[in-house]
């Protein structure tokens, strides 16, 4: 099990783009962090969701 922004999940063994592409985020407007390390999204798509990860996907919403 993994906690992603706070809440259990169960996303072991998934490639981090995997798991974004199931949730449906846009990669232009997110922002990836694992274990306290940003994940470059050129890393995405190699980086494997471990048992324990915390991530934090943060969205990025345009505004005035």
């Amino acid at each position: 099990m993994v906690k992603i922004n706070s809440q259990p999940v169960n996303a072991d063994g998934l490639s981090l783009q995997t798991y974004i592409n199931n949730v449906g985020y846009n990669l232009n407007h997110i922002a990836v962090e694992i274990n306290g390390k940003i994940i470059p999204k050129t890393e995405y798509e190699t980086t494997q969701i471990m048992d324990g990860d915390e991530i934090e996907i943060v969205h990025f919403v345009g505004g005035g």
